[in-house]
């Protein structure tokens, strides 16, 4: 644990800083899988894993290609992560963080037909400080809960 002031403060830089690493993943993933974004969070051989469906990959080039499959099977569309309880901490150059999933999106259902989903999940993630800035070295992304829900398609898109 921090003693001296300069590292106490240290200390709440880092956690800010993933935060916001942390931020910038959710809004590539929410920019249509902006692939080359989200692969440029991760250091060289980051690892993006997940259960409850998503495959795993490692390293930047992977990374890349699964967000470009994701983008293109058009399954996710118009998503938006909502993140909860972090948990984040700082060793040095280390780090680990965890928080709640909630995540919304369009897709498309058999036949083409619009169709609205949820899933329910949690992050695992492991952060490494390169030349001063935090990158995700280990992603993980646990599915709780997946599926479709009923909406009104006359009341979207009203306040």
């Amino acid at each position: 644990m921090p003693k001296t002031l300069e590292e106490r403060f240290q200390r709440l830089e880092d956690i800010e800083a993933i935060r916001q690493l942390k931020a910038r993943y959710c809004e590539a993933c929410d920019d249509d899988h902006n692939a080359e974004a989200i692969s440029a969070l991760f250091v060289e051989d980051g690892v993006w894993t997940g259960t409850g469906g998503p495959p795993h990959a490692q390293g930047r080039a992977a990374i890349r290609e699964y967000m470009n499959s994701v983008r293109a099977s058009g399954r996710i569309r118009n998503s938006a992560h909502m993140l909860m309880n972090p948990v984040i901490r700082v060793d040095g150059e280390h780090a680990t963080g965890s928080w709640r999933l909630l995540m919304m999106f369009t897709g498309n259902a058999k036949g083409g037909s619009t169709q609205y989903h949820r899933i329910i999940g949690r992050y695992e993630n492991e952060f490494v400080r390169r030349d001063g800035k935090w990158y995700f070295q280990r992603l993980h992304v646990t599915v709780v809960e997946s599926g479709a829900y009923a909406a009104e398609e006359s009341k979207l898109g009203e306040v």
